[in-house]
């Protein structure tokens, strides 16, 4: 099996791929719909753009670049990630890159997608992320960018070539900026950990994809399985190694701990304690990886309550200025509302289907505190018979069938009161008859 066709059938295990999209005639978006957008601008790439904008959208609102792995494509990562839902509740917008070429990966290694203003897929990119920017009026300073496996590498490239338009970055399962350069398409000596480099050439590759830049460097988050046998873990250290070199910082973590058992996250601060880069290492954790959605978010600072003045998308200055193509996907329902008030120090948990498919569902749990307030909490889980967990997030899981106990992690445990925080999980299986139960802690 090659490399390209490994990382498909990885990725095809847990995450529900749309066989066919039907184009419609090209009318304006509905709103808290999955829209194509053409005509954004440069496309050397020959990228396709996908965009969501929830019901509410925030005033000045962030945007979230969510790039997807190899064999994937926009509306696979729309569907098999939690971004969508995240955005309805915070306000802010989603692009969905999406590759058309054959291999179905990103171009991370041609000059061009490696040099500023160069062209390529990154360039592609650049031209969603500026066409939203411009459109709906998106916060320049709070515009990042995240993605797994082959939209991991993309992350790092698109901070590397571009660090004036993202401002942060998370990538899972990726590759140091310029580890494929010089390549078609794979480089299997870098994929098998043999591009080994000094921390100040690694950064000099950074630096010199954007010649001349003195502005700020975006911060990097990084995540990696300890047992990844398609991007080997030695990728990790390297992408440590750039990133702490980006930001002329030492290569020894200013603090370590461990935010759920089996995983190990060292963290790298300037001088006055600001986090540039993090670093999690999962161990026992292969390629395929638990993606923590909720975790990038809250890396970028998205996991703020939007303002109550925020405005509803359909009003006029939030619609496109061209009528963009729809492409529609299984709809998503709205995020749920917890159906009672949780009482006081305890937690009520709402159970919501995010997406299902014959065989299978991604759900999401939202977690309530009652009126005191709660310093951590934990779900019981009760699958339908015949329904088996295959992907978690945002939570710690224990067991895949029968009653799954879900707890917190280190970053959604402390929730003032009537505040929420959201898991979720992919399952094979029907998701008629799963019940949740929260017990505050």
């Amino acid at each position: 099996m090659t490399p390209r066709r490994a990382l498909h059938a990885l990725w095809l295990a847990v995450v529900p791929l749309i066989a066919a999209v039907v184009l419609t005639v090209a009318t304006p978006a509905a709103a808290a719909s999955l829209t194509e957008v053409t005509g954004f601008g440069a496309n050397p790439g020959n990228l396709r753009m996908y965009l969501y904008v929830p019901n509410t959208v925030a005033p000045q609102p962030a945007l979230l670049v969510a790039v997807h792995w190899c064999h994937g494509d926009g509306t696979a990562m729309y569907n098999g990630s939690d971004f969508a839902r995240l955005a309805d509740q915070y306000g802010f917008i989603v692009i969905y890159p999406s590759v058309t070429r054959s291999d179905g990966c990103f171009d991370v290694a041609s000059s061009a997608t490696l040099t500023h203003n160069g062209g390529g897929d990154s360039l592609s990119i650049v031209s969603m992320t500026k066409y939203v920017q411009q459109t709906y009026h998106a916060d320049t300073a709070r515009t990042y960018v995240t993605g797994v496996s082959s939209g991991g590498m993309m992350t790092n490239v698109l901070l590397g070539a571009y660090p004036d338009v993202y401002r942060a970055g998370a990538a899972f399962a990726g590759v140091p900026f310029g580890c494929f350069a010089g390549t078609e398409s794979w480089s299997s000596a870098c994929a098998q950990g043999q591009v080994v480099k000094t921390p100040q050439q690694w950064g000099d590759l950074v630096r010199n994809a954007y010649p001349g830049y003195t502005g700020a460097r975006p911060r990097m988050q990084l995540w990696h399985g300890v047992n990844d046998e398609v991007l080997s873990y030695v990728n990790f250290g390297e992408a440590i190694e750039q990133w702490t070199n980006v930001h002329g910082l030492s290569q020894t973590p200013t603090s370590t701990d461990t935010p759920q058992s089996g995983w190990t996250r060292t963290r790298y601060a300037n001088g006055s304690g600001q986090v540039l880069v993090e670093a999690v290492s999962m161990a026992n954790t292969s390629h395929n990886l638990p993606v923590q959605y909720g975790a990038a978010a809250t890396f970028f600072g998205l996991t703020t309550t939007p303002s109550p003045s925020a405005s509803p998308s359909s009003s006029p200055s939030a619609r496109p200025s061209a009528s963009p193509s729809v492409s529609p996907s299984p709809s998503r329902p709205p995020s749920p509302s917890p159906s009672g008030s949780a009482l006081p120090g305890g937690c009520t948990a709402v159970f919501t289907v995010s997406n299902a498919w014959t065989g299978g569902y991604v759900a999401a749990v939202r977690v309530t505190a009652g009126g005191g307030g709660i310093g951590g909490w934990r779900v019981a889980l009760a699958l339908p018979s015949g329904a088996t967990l295959v992907n978690g997030w945002n939570g710690q899981f224990t067991g895949a069938t029968g009653t799954v106990q879900v707890g917190n992690l280190g970053y959604n445990g402390t929730l003032a009161a009537g505040a929420s925080t959201d898991f979720g999980f992919q399952a094979n299986g029907g998701p008629s008859g799963t019940t949740v139960t929260c017990t505050a802690l």
